[in-house]
C-alpha cells in the first residue's frame, strides 16, 4: 500500500488554498510576535506568497499556469527547510517557534513522503508538445 496519495489535483484544490489562508490568519488568531514581530510577520507573507504561488501553477487551480508543479512543490519544500531554520536564526521561542517547527514538519512530510509523482506519461507529452511548437 502506497502511502503517497496527495495527486496534483488534491494539492491543488485541497491544500494550496486553505493553507494559504491558514498562513495568513493564524499569526493573528494565534497572537504570535511574543518573541518579535518576524514570528508573526514571516507566516503572514509566506501565505501571501502562497496564494501567488498557487494562482501561477500549473495545476488545475493556478489562474496564470506559468510555473511547473514540480516546480511550486520544490518551493513548498524550501519553505519547509526556512520554517525549520527561522525559530533557531530569529530567536523564535515559545509557541513562536513551535508553529513554525509543526508547519515545517507538515509541509516537508506532505510533499515529500504523502506527495503522488505525477504520471511519466502526461509529463513526457506535455514537454514534446512544449518543444514542438
Amino acid at each position: 500500500m502506497s502511502f503517497r496519495f496527495i495527486t496534483k489535483s488534491i494539492h491543488a484544490y485541497l491544500i494550496d488554498y486553505p493553507v494559504a489562508i491558514v498562513l495568513i490568519a493564524m499569526p493573528f488568531v494565534l497572537n504570535l510576535g511574543q518573541s518579535g514581530p518576524l514570528a508573526m510577520w514571516l507566516s503572514a507573507v509566506v501565505g501571501v506568497a502562497a496564494l501567488l504561488l498557487a494562482g501561477l501553477t500549473d495545476h488545475p487551480t493556478g489562474f496564470v499556469p506559468i510555473i511547473p508543479y514540480w516546480l511550486h512543490l520544490w518551493v513548498d519544500r524550501a519553505v519547509g527547510v526556512v520554517f525549520v531554520i527561522a525559530p533557531f536564526a530569529c530567536k523564535f521561542d515559545g509557541i513562536d517557534a513551535w508553529y513554525y517547527w509543526i508547519l515545517a514538519a507538515a509541509v516537508l512530510f506532505t510533499t515529500s513522503v504523502l506527495n503522488a509523482p505525477e504520471d511519466p506519461v502526461t509529463v513526457r507529452s506535455r514537454l514534446g508538445r512544449r518543444t514542438a511548437a
